[in-house]
């Protein structure tokens, strides 16, 4: 603690050790994918935001109901440099309920700009599908 502490007076005034003290109890910072959920009359559109994230490193699935979203980056290993502060997280994830009658050929994901769009019926036939994974455009 005392090494964290003086690291941060080097690089941050007062105010920042004092501000970074409080803020669990009053800002509570999100650790989930940050969601927008739109409605229309037959689907619920989904963004989610995944910026600093390539194609291939994010899964989508559904499984009992619940359409899962994570994404994991590949570790880089950077030599001769060492971490003072890490908040840029490697993985990540997040799961909604959508129904148990849907199917993953219904569910449609597009990913463009860092943001992960997808667009889920509201309701579907009781039809069950061997792999969970949803295809990504």
């Amino acid at each position: 603690m005392k090494h964290e502490l003086q690291t941060r007076q080097n690089s941050y005034d007062l105010f920042d050790v004092f501000d970074d003290f409080f803020k669990p109890m009053f800002f509570e910072e999100t650790r989930e994918l940050r969601t927008d959920i739109k409605e229309t009359e037959t689907d619920y559109e989904l963004d989610l935001e995944l910026p600093g994230y390539a194609k291939d490193e994010i899964k989508v699935s559904l499984e009992n109901g619940y359409l899962t979203v994570s994404a994991a980056k590949q570790k880089k290993e950077e030599e001769g440099k060492k971490y003072l502060r890490r908040e840029i997280r490697e993985q990540t994830s997040r799961s909604y309920y959508v129904g148990s009658d849907l199917t993953r050929e219904q569910i449609k994901a597009k990913y463009a700009n860092g943001i992960l769009s997808l667009t889920v019926p509201k309701k579907g036939p009781e039809k069950k599908s061997e792999n969970n994974f949803i295809e990504i455009e």
